[in-house]
């Protein structure tokens, strides 16, 4: 233990604190300062500090890949060096990697915001993998298999688990708004990370942020605060079925949006007219995506004041791209929100579709009404992760703790003012010539669109000077498009070239 640490900690060994620790696997158990760390479950207590590794090893692309892993918890400190929280993490290293210097290091994130990493951690990049079908549903007996498509071979990966999510907990007298909003989740994340990096000797690696869903709004806004306030500099961000990203899409452009995701999951569900269906997903929505910019907004923007015939004449397209009546579309002003899509799409055959991905179908008590009972794919993913992460985490891992593991924890109330993530990825895209931004999308996400992230990644850059450093990927699946075994492999291996094309040539300065 370092002379900081042992600032930080002696203090708090006097005061006693009760803690929960879990054994270590591959050591002797040592001392270790405890605070009472609190979430869902009073009485419950976590070791804000300590970690157990164990050493495996896995077959990616045909190649054997040994790697260690520490799954362990890292504290969150105030001001004044008092623990306010210990967030838990996994940390996947290879261990035939003699120099570190060059070797990339992931910084991953999931979202909610209240969720844990588990989604990414063992259904896309990590080295292990949860059982499921090939399209993503849940199949018994529950369990982990090897990922042969993981990252893990060109990069080590940190899979990071906010405050109040998985094991992470925050002290039961720590302020509530140091954790949970848009800026404050940011400013103490960057601050967890630096002390990661530091402890575990990568300032040197090449870094990368990759987040999903909320995530994205966290890794956007980590790129700009780890450089303004921990001068530490990435090479990418990932954005993975991405929010808003703060950029604003108001009236008429927030109306029409959605209908590129619309006519794709009506191709899914074979709802469309014999000419469109027949065209393969990737021939098709051209057309809709281009009437959506240069028809439907500047329609939308007239209002009721739109010509009769013309407004006529634009339901009829969308009724056409959409799969629903241009009678509804009429009774919605053309403007269909998306609950009430998922709810009618399917109606007549008696099912709704999923939100998060609407290749998954569910079954209301009544077909009537503007919006379906539950969300079908989360209840399937809910039913296949949850075995599957304690599975892993209490007997591959031997992390042992009698606290729950949250998949979705107690964050609420969320801050969300002040949200100009998009923004802050833009100004550290400007400020770092090394950094490129990579945005993958599921055509099937009815909560984080394919074609918002595209508008996104537009807005990003309205001046045209970084479109060499920002791309975007599309997949045939929904928000976890990973689910899906096809995309699984295609994802991961998108990661890898932006990793490789990232990668600046030795002694390749970072100017313009």
């Amino acid at each position: 233990m370092n002379a900081i640490n042992k600032a930080i900690w002696l203090p708090l060994l006097a005061t006693g604190l009760a803690g929960l620790q879990p054994a270590l696997a591959q050591q002797p158990a040592k001392p270790a300062p405890k605070t009472e760390l609190t979430g869902a479950n009073p009485g419950l207590s976590l070791n804000p500090d300590t970690a157990v590794t164990s050493f495996h090893d896995v077959t990616i692309k045909g190649q054997k890949v040994p790697y260690k892993a520490i799954a362990g918890t890292q504290p969150v400190w105030d001001q004044d060096g008092k623990v306010m929280a210990g967030l838990f993490y996994t940390y996947y290293e290879r261990t035939d990697v003699k120099d570190r210097t060059s070797r990339p290091l992931v910084i991953s994130f999931n979202g909610g915001p209240g969720t844990p990493s588990v989604w990414m951690q063992i259904a896309y990049t990590g080295p292990r993998l949860l059982n499921i079908d090939d399209e993503g549903y849940p199949v018994q007996p529950y369990g982990i298999h090897e990922n042969p498509q993981s990252i893990l071979d060109i990069a080590d990966i940190v899979y990071i688990d906010p405050a109040n999510t998985g094991f992470s907990r925050i002290n039961k007298d720590a302020p509530r708004d140091k954790f949970f909003g848009v800026n404050a989740d940011i400013k103490y994340l960057a601050e967890w990370i630096n002390t990661f990096v530091s402890r575990h000797n990568r300032w040197a690696s090449p870094k990368y942020l990759i987040g999903e869903s909320y995530g994205t709004t966290r890794v956007s806004g980590l790129a700009l605060e780890l450089q303004n306030a921990q001068w530490m500099y990435l090479n990418g961000v990932i954005l993975v079925s991405p929010t808003d990203l703060g950029i604003s899409r108001n009236g008429p452009v927030d109306a029409a949006l959605s209908l590129p995701y619309y006519a794709a999951t009506a191709w899914y569900h074979k709802a469309l007219t014999a000419d469109l269906q027949q065209k393969d997903l990737t021939a098709m929505l051209p057309e809709v995506e281009n009437f959506t910019i240069h028809e439907l907004i500047p329609a939308i923007s007239q209002g009721g004041f739109l010509d009769e015939q013309k407004r006529k004449e634009i339901a009829g397209r969308m009724a056409r791209y959409s799969g629903l009546s241009e009678k509804v579309i009429l009774q919605h002003n053309l403007n269909i929100p998306p609950d009430f899509f998922w709810k009618e799409l399917l109606r007549d055959r008696g099912y709704t579709v999923g939100r998060l991905d609407s290749r998954y179908l569910g079954q209301d008590k009544e077909d009537a009404g503007n919006n379906p009972d539950y969300n079908a794919e989360l209840t399937s993913w809910l039913h296949a992760f949850t075995p599957a992460i304690n599975i892993y985490l209490r007997e591959e891992l031997k992390f042992p703790t009698d606290l729950k593991y949250m998949m979705f924890g107690p964050v609420h109330p969320w801050d969300r003012n002040g949200d100009k993530t998009g923004e802050n990825l833009r100004q550290a895209m400007a400020a770092n010539p090394y950094l490129n931004v990579m945005i993958q999308s599921g055509y099937y996400d009815g909560a984080c669109d394919y074609f918002n992230a595209k508008y996104s990644m537009w807005q990003l850059d309205p001046g045209g000077k970084l479109k060499g450093r920002l791309s975007w990927k599309g997949y045939r699946s929904g928000h976890m498009m990973y689910l899906r075994k096809d995309d699984l492999t295609t994802g991961n291996d998108d990661i890898r070239d932006f990793i490789k094309k990232s990668l600046p040539k030795a002694g390749q300065p970072a100017k313009y």
